[in-house]
């Protein structure tokens, strides 16, 4: 009989509460249990043994995560949009050029209906390439003030931005 590897304690019983929680934050469960998995999976593959607080750790992870894929998308979608301004077409498709357009005039009517501190920092960061720091210093904020506009933002653009497609 093979031994079973070694249990991560306190880990596990927080599993369906993470999946809540993050099915609550990102409004689909199916994207909130792939979050979770790949939660679990770098938990098991970190020394987490030490862990005093598990569900914490859990949540923390997770946050991560979730803020490593948004960082990624944004990129992307930056890059896109940034073509569109240029009026380059980066695949050279005039098809493609028409569709990204159309998403460069959905972008700027979703962000016509923000708030203006989240317009700002969606421009400074994401047009002109300012840091967070210092859009938390133009606007005296915090910098997870600025994160949390950027996040709203993004959440914002995607709902209107995929619904209008």
């Amino acid at each position: 009989m093979t031994p079973k590897p070694p249990r991560r304690p306190g880990f596990f019983e927080h599993y369906e509460e993470l999946i809540g929680t993050w099915t609550r934050r990102l409004k689909n469960r199916s994207q909130a249990e792939d979050l979770a998995h790949d939660t679990f999976v770098r938990v098991l593959e970190s020394d987490a043994a030490a862990v005093q607080q598990p569900r914490a750790y859990l949540h923390q992870t997770a946050r991560n995560i979730a803020v490593d894929a948004y960082r990624r998308e944004d990129r992307r979608g930056a890059m896109e949009l940034e073509a569109v301004y240029q009026g380059v077409s980066p695949s050279g498709d005039p098809e493609h050029f028409m569709h990204a357009i159309q998403l460069a005039d959905s972008i700027e009517r979703a962000l016509g209906e923000l708030p203006l501190n989240c317009r700002k920092v969606f421009v400074w960061q994401k047009i002109e390439g300012l840091t967070q720091a210092e859009i938390a210093q133009r606007l005296g904020l915090s910098k997870n003030m600025v994160e949390k506009y950027m996040i709203r933002t993004l959440r914002h653009l995607r709902e209107r931005v995929d619904g209008s497609q």
